[in-house]
């Protein structure tokens, strides 16, 4: 027969109740008093019946990581982050990959397969700001990305404008007069490429150059080829470039492979910076600067606000955390000689911000 909890607290010496603090992680049990129950437990065998468990306190032990696609690296290395810390704290990760599709995005909200966990962790792609009450929802939420401000949930986003502004600036610093970007979204308000790309502007006002839409390179989604394509469309048609600024990692790699391609030494005759600092950069040839958002911080923070929003009130003020960015040089950039360690060239601070909510916790 089974082995029961009533037998573990008969072999131990303790009441059922300590038994079942022990094996629910309450903190407040006397070493020797654990050591006990724990020995009972390995002697007899005893497993936890978590559906049982379940069905008492309506919990799953499960969240969802809702991302567009895990071909990028970044969401890759961020679904790889979001595990581990949601292990730390005894959960197990369910993974949603939308596509980017506006109606995936949408029933990852309202879908069926929501009540499956305990809460979301959701970066959308598709859904925008005139979307924000969709974000409006009875269980816990945490939004990550650019897409939507000012929802009714806990957001971890990136400190985007002023770590573009600081590669741009960089990269003027090293001399550089006619620096392309890569990645635009030609249109779009609000997102990732609107805000890079506006701090990509700054940083050309601030270092005293010229704007020149023939420098902007637009492009769709952020892969590889898109990179590659866009990078190469700009040479092809003869405009002169000795920088580039590429919107995210992956299109730098691409532009990288473009400027080889067409016999254009980096950092000799170009200089690049990428932007999520995944792990691909450091292995390139020549390894690639970049800035790191913080992508560390933003899966254990988003993990950390998603447990807090679980086990606590829900009526709670929700926050906007911004971590703590830096702008990585490389090889690519000249600022390491080849073969050298990578080195921090700007730190951006970041921080956390209370977001307004009326009486019934919704933003004002």
């Amino acid at each position: 027969m089974a082995v029961t909890m009533h037998d573990v607290a008969v072999r131990a010496g303790v009441s059922i109740k300590t038994v079942s603090n022990v094996v629910n992680g309450y903190p407040h049990i006397r070493p020797e008093t654990r050591r006990r129950v724990e020995e009972a437990i390995d002697t007899l065998g005893y497993r936890l019946n978590t559906t049982a468990r379940n069905l008492r306190t309506r919990r799953t032990d499960m969240i969802t990581l809702a991302v567009p696609e895990l071909s990028l690296p970044y969401f890759a290395e961020l679904a790889d982050r979001v595990i581990r810390a949601a292990e730390e704290q005894s959960l197990t990760v369910l993974i949603e990959q939308t596509g980017g599709s506006r109606e995936r995005e949408v029933d990852v909200l309202t879908g069926k397969r929501r009540q499956l966990t305990d809460g979301l962790i959701f970066s959308p792609l598709e859904l925008s700001q005139a979307d924000v009450g969709l974000f409006d929802v009875d269980f816990p939420l945490v939004i990550l990305g650019e897409r939507v401000f000012d929802a009714p949930a806990d957001h971890v986003t990136m400190n985007n404008v002023a770590a573009a502004r600081a590669a741009t600036v960089h990269l003027a610093a090293l001399g550089r007069r006619r620096i392309a970007v890569v990645g635009a979204h030609e249109g779009e308000e609000l997102g990732s490429a609107a805000l890079r790309t506006e701090g990509y502007k700054q940083g050309l006002a601030e270092a005293g150059l010229p704007f020149d839409p023939a420098l902007v390179g637009e492009a769709g989604l952020w892969h590889r080829s898109t990179g590659s394509e866009t990078m190469g469309r700009m040479l092809d048609a003869g405009v002169h470039v000795d920088a580039v600024f590429a919107l995210n990692d992956a299109m730098a790699l691409g532009a990288l492979h473009a400027l080889h391609a067409r016999d254009l030494d980096v950092p000799g005759d170009v200089a690049l910076i990428g932007f999520d600092d995944v792990d691909d950069v450091r292995y390139s040839v020549p390894t690639i600067s970049s800035v790191d958002p913080g992508s560390a911080q933003i899966a254990r923070t988003a993990v950390d606000l998603l447990v807090e929003q679980i086990a606590g009130p829900s009526d709670r003020a929700y926050r906007r955390v911004v971590p703590t960015s830096r702008l990585v040089g490389r090889e690519s950039t000249g600022d390491v000689a080849e073969g050298a360690p990578e080195r921090i060239v700007a730190e951006l601070d970041g921080g956390v911000e209370t977001i307004a909510t009326d009486a019934l916790g919704r933003t004002a």
